[in-house]
């Protein structure tokens, strides 16, 4: 018998300002965010409702990026793209998920594959901008 959730205003605070963003935030990041208007959470209280709303398909997690596991509030498939200098991680919608794959894996390998995470690495326009301007400047 599954107990029923209590509704909760910091459980609600944490979800929207996870939908209310595109940074994919981490856990540190969220409650940064919400400390100031409400004083007494925690950072185990937004630990504990990320695992809640990861168990209730609210969220996703992306990967650990710099140290820190983040999270993304688009639940549906989609790649992402996470940059190696900054830690940005943006949103690939673009980029089909390829059931084929899916399918071709399962067969060379002898598995059951269901799905798959598409991840993309390398500099974000910003980075290699910055990377660039680097390269031009004359040493002194």
């Amino acid at each position: 018998m599954e107990r029923a959730v209590r509704y909760s205003k910091k459980r609600e605070a944490i979800l929207t300002t996870i939908q209310g963003t595109k940074c994919h935030p981490s856990a540190e990041w969220i409650y940064q965010r919400l400390k100031p208007c409400h004083p007494d959470l925690s950072l185990g209280t937004v630990y504990r409702n990320l695992t809640f709303f990861l168990e209730h398909g609210l969220v996703q997690r992306v990967g650990t990026v710099q140290g820190q596991e983040r999270f993304d509030a688009i639940v549906t498939p989609h790649s992402h793209f996470v940059c190696d200098c900054c830690g940005s991680i943006l949103d690939l919608p673009e980029i089909n998920s390829d059931a084929g794959l899916d399918q071709a894996v399962s067969q060379q390998y002898g598995l059951a594959v269901q799905r798959h995470k598409l991840t993309f690495y390398g500099l974000c326009p910003s980075c290699t901008n910055q990377q660039n301007n680097n390269k031009e400047e004359p040493l002194s």
